[in-house]
């Protein structure tokens, strides 16, 4: 420790720039400088009295320094005593003389330099001398878990009077973080000091006690496993010189556990072999490892294990009833599966997947399908899925391998003929690790899958008495192949009739069962269930409604619960107190024919919707403006709908210079929502001859349909929501195109009943329908009238 008591200088020094390093007064210490900049305020000092100023950068990757508010405000003026160069770089020594604080900083590029002024300490209290008793304490608890910790040091630490030295001293030797260092470079006060110090010393006797622990239980695991190893080595020596032949316990274990499980003949002698392999290998090493967790899993596998299927389609039909209303394909489909099964045992590879919006109940009906049949039923997310190995799994020979999820799908079924459900099979993605879509073809191919390979288990796996159900809300994102490979079966939205009966039959007894309510506690109205439908949800199946169903119940329980009433029910007039404001509007039509807007229909995902599409006509060049969130697709059905208007204006009674004399805008409203697709085609047609040849359309018409460069109606999918939409809206006639009368089988028969259908061929049949054309018009040379169409028909169904 340095004794320098020269009185230290203040004024201007060059300054020296401490990265992650504090320096202390009265402390001689090495620095190892490199730094231009530093090299010159060496040189600097060497010249003049050998006085610097140190001092640490507060962001230690400051490269280029160039305010006082880049340092700490606290360094210390110090004599350089030795200097010794080494190519590039210079070690000094420099002994601390005074604390000082930086008043100016100059950041000259040749020498940085400061003003710094001497800092006085304040004066001795009685405190300290109890705050230095307890840190002297404190040291010697940290000796304890410092094996290294210098004797010399401690006894010097003891034996010094200067409380001021005796503080710096130790927060130079003893404080790892820079940051302690410093705080206590910046106390003035030399109680301050102490105190603080004190407290810094508690956090790092805890710190080392805690190391401490750790290190001491990794030693004891370390010496027991080289005390298991040494002991087994030697037994194992021990049985040599004896010449016993003796099989290891563990390996017995294992050769008893395959002689029980009966395995295929293969499998066997895989097996045994590892366990050959196994007996050879030390105990404690990483092989030895990787040998059991592949037996143990292998062991799990159920080979040759099969539930008994049952083939009753009665019971079946019973079952699927009981736990879903509607589902008629579905249902059909796997009764006809079940029959099938019943006329031929052996029939195997049903693998079937269930396309349709959320909540519709593709996963629960796979559930109802496992229970039919008898089998165990399981079930695999494949959301987010994006590595190969979760299908496959992983080589045994990696760290932490584990089979795939097709193999612990066995493994958790305990049959080798279950149920399996790869639920949301569109939601796979993949990257630099494989396509998790590409392995899936190997198992849900019906001529693959009786020897499917998993890369942990490294033997054939016969899936082919697997039932396998994949559902998914839409088939874009799912690989062709894949899809070759599945029966594609699509379940379409419930109507509202639909959801009050799933309401009354099951969601309001289950709500009910769970919230521990009785029926005569909360009875809900039929209209309550429909305006609910309606009004407070917007989706293709029941799950919101199941929530807001839920949402009635909490509230009846609270109502019971305070006392306010025995008994609640909720209809349709009371149902706003409960709920509150209604969050969906629904679709009207407008009270009188509108010039250039038209009812179109769309399909979302949460069913069918009444889009509008609006036109204007404005003075202009011929520009077309097209808003509303729209795709390429739907952007360019209205370029379509324009050149057919320009083709054939003159027949349709518009002047054939509109495209030079006026801008047209159309417009989608809803504009927060996307929009795309080429249904949307007659509407765009329609809306802009309305508008240009200034004729109403009609506001109880809605239509649907692409059209093309001549007119031509081509069919569209999603009829069944479409038509829905218009019901609910209030409209009373939908041209839809001529080629989808094959699905009208499939629109629910209380829209048939209430709506009138025309099937269209070509534009001019829907304009003829569509516009409000005055009587003395009605005959267009172009457009025959409705008794006189032979490609258009008026069906009331």
């Amino acid at each position: 420790m340095a004794n320098y008591t020269e009185k230290a200088k203040t004024g201007m020094f060059p300054v020296i720039a401490l990265r992650d390093v504090v320096a202390f007064p009265h402390i001689l210490f090495h620095l190892e400088v490199s730094d231009p900049r530093d090299l010159r305020s060496i040189e600097n000092a060497l010249e003049h009295d050998s006085l610097v100023f140190l001092v640490a950068l507060k962001n230690s990757d400051n490269e280029n320094p160039m305010s006082a508010k880049d340092f700490a405000t606290t360094g210390i003026v110090g004599k350089i005593t030795a200097r010794k160069n080494k190519q590039d770089k210079t070690t000094v020594t420099i002994e601390g003389i005074e604390r000082a604080t930086i008043m100016t900083y100059y950041p000259d590029s040749a020498c940085a330099a400061v003003i710094a002024r001497e800092i006085t300490e304040n004066t001795d209290t009685p405190k300290i001398k109890e705050a230095h008793k307890r840190i002297l304490a404190t040291i010697e608890n940290i000796a304890q878990f410092v094996p290294k910790f210098s004797k010399e040091l401690s006894e010097k630490l003891g034996e010094e009077t200067d409380l001021s030295l005796f503080a710096d001293a130790v927060a130079f030797y003893i404080l790892v973080s820079p940051e302690h260092k410093q705080s206590i470079l910046d106390c003035k006060s030399i109680l301050r000091r102490l105190t603080l110090l004190d407290k810094l010393l508690d956090t790092e006797i805890a710190i080392m006690q805690e190391d401490f622990r750790i290190h001491s239980k990794v030693r004891e695991a370390l010496e027991q496993n080289q005390r298991d190893y040494y002991l087994r080595e030697q037994l194992r020596i021990v049985k040599e010189e004896l010449g016993m032949n003796e099989e290891d316990e563990e390996a017995s274990e294992y050769l008893k556990q395959i002689a029980k499980k009966k395995l295929p003949q293969y499998v066997e002698e895989r097996l045994i072999k590892e366990v050959g392999k196994l007996d050879k290998t030390p105990f404690a090493s990483a092989e030895a490892t990787v040998l059991r967790n592949y037996l143990d899993t292998v062991l799990e596998i159920p080979f040759g294990k099969f539930s008994k299927d049952k083939t009753d389609v009665t019971n079946a039909k019973a079952i699927l009833d009981r736990d879903h209303y509607g589902l008629d394909k579905v249902k059909e489909r796997i009764l006809e599966f079940i029959a099938a099964k019943q006329m031929n045992p052996e029939l195997n590879n049903q693998i079937i997947c269930l396309v349709g919006p959320p909540g519709v109940g593709k996963t629960s009906i796979a559930a109802s399908l496992a229970e039919s049949l008898g089998r165990k039923y399981v079930r695999v997310s494949l959301g987010g899925v994006r590595d190969e190995a979760d299908i496959r799994g992983h080589r045994k020979t990696y760290v932490a391998s584990m089979p795939g999820r097709i193999v612990n799908a066995l493994i958790q079924a305990e049959t080798q003929n279950p149920l399996i459900l790869l639920d949301e099979i569109d939601k796979m993605a993949n990257d630099h690790r494989g396509d998790p879509a590409s392995a899936l073809l190997e198992v849900l191919d019906s001529e693959q899958n009786k020897s499917f390979r998993d890369h942990f288990v490294e033997l054939p796996i016969d899936l082919s008495g697997c039932v396998f159900i994949a559902t998914a809300n839409t088939l874009e994102t799912v690989a062709p192949p894949l899809i070759d490979r599945m029966e594609v079966i699509e379940l379409t939205m419930y109507n509202r009739n639909e959801k009050l009966a799933i309401a009354k039959n099951h969601l309001i007894p289950k709500q009910l069962k769970r919230h521990g309510l009785k029926k005569s506690q909360l009875r809900i109205a039929d209209d309550a269930v429909l305006s609910i439908v309606d009004r407070y949800t917007a989706e293709a199946g029941v799950r919101t409604l199941e929530r807001t169903i839920a949402r009635l119940c909490r509230k009846t329980a609270r109502i019971l619960v305070e006392g306010s009433a025995k008994s609640v029910k909720v209809t349709g007039a009371n149902l706003k107190d409960f709920l509150g404001n209604e969050k969906f509007l629904p679709d009207r039509i407008y009270n009188e024919d509108p010039v250039g807007i038209v009812n179109g229909l769309a399909y979302t995902q949460a069913g069918g919707d009444l889009l509008r599409v609006e036109a204007i006509a404005m003075p202009g060049s011929g520009k077309i403006e097209t808003t509303g969130n729209l795709g390429d697709v739907i952007t360019e059905s209205a370029k379509i709908a324009v050149s057919y208007i320009r083709k054939n204006a003159v027949k349709l009674g518009i002047n054939p210079d509109f495209h030079k004399t006026n801008d047209l805008h159309i417009h989608f409203p809803d504009g927060a929502t996307p929009k795309d697709g080429p249904s949307a085609g007659v509407t765009l047609v329609t809306a802009l001859c309305s508008e240009l040849s200034g004729i109403p359309a009609r506001r109880d018409v809605a239509m649907t349909g692409e059209v093309t460069l001549h007119g031509k109606v081509l069919p569209i999918g999603g009829l069944r929501e479409k038509t829905m939409a218009a019901y609910k809206a209030g409209i009373t006639t939908v041209l839809i195109p001529n080629d989808n009368r094959k699905d009208m089988e499939d629109i629910d028969p209380e829209v048939k009943e209430k709506l009138q259908f025309i099937f269209c061929e070509n534009a001019s049949d829907v304009l003829q329908n569509a516009l409000c054309y005055p009587e003395e018009n009605k005959k267009l040379s172009s457009i025959p009238p409705i008794n006189e169409q032979k490609s258009s028909k008026r069906v009331t169904i």
